[in-house]
């Protein structure tokens, strides 16, 4: 049987599936996050909407996020970081990058959400989409010190 769709070692019965399906409930806001991601991959919308805090569920588009969940490819999921979050916690944050491909161009969702604990169940309450820096590249000059710390020049050094 093939791993789960959130990327553990678990298959999906013993991982996501038993709190899509309400059988257990999400002890971490990185489990429900991967919980999520896991039912966008089945197109679950109700499992969306539910563990959508109450207070932020007026902004959920169902229909669209189907159309979306079920025309995309979906490639993994990335857990970047988390704060807080844990059992004892009331409040979170997981950062991470969903990978999925349309029509054959591949995205990345790169998000840091925000989680609330209410009477010991968790809830998506915002996110926040991180757009992707771009890497600056300092030109070196051919008899600039290499940056390697050789104390030779770039040109005699790593710049041959």
């Amino acid at each position: 049987m093939n791993k789960c769709y959130c990327g553990s070692d678990k298959t999906f019965p013993y991982c996501c599936k038993p709190i899509i399906t309400g059988k257990k409930p999400a002890p971490t806001a990185e489990k429900l996050i991967r919980a999520r991601y896991s039912a966008y991959v089945t197109a679950d919308m109700a499992f969306i909407l539910n563990t959508t805090h109450p207070d932020h569920r007026d902004d959920f588009d169902e229909a669209g996020s189907r159309e979306w969940a079920e025309s995309s490819q979906w490639e993994g999921l990335e857990i970047v970081a988390t704060k807080q979050g844990g059992e004892n916690d009331t409040t979170g944050q997981v950062e991470f990058i969903a990978r999925f491909s349309q029509n054959g161009k591949q995205y990345e969702h790169h998000e840091l959400s925000t989680f609330d604990k209410v009477d010991g169940v968790w809830y998506f309450t915002d996110g926040q989409h991180i757009t992707p820096q771009p890497i600056t590249v300092q030109k070196i000059g051919r008899n600039a010190p290499c940056p390697c710390g050789s104390g030779l020049k770039y040109k005699k050094c790593c710049g041959k």
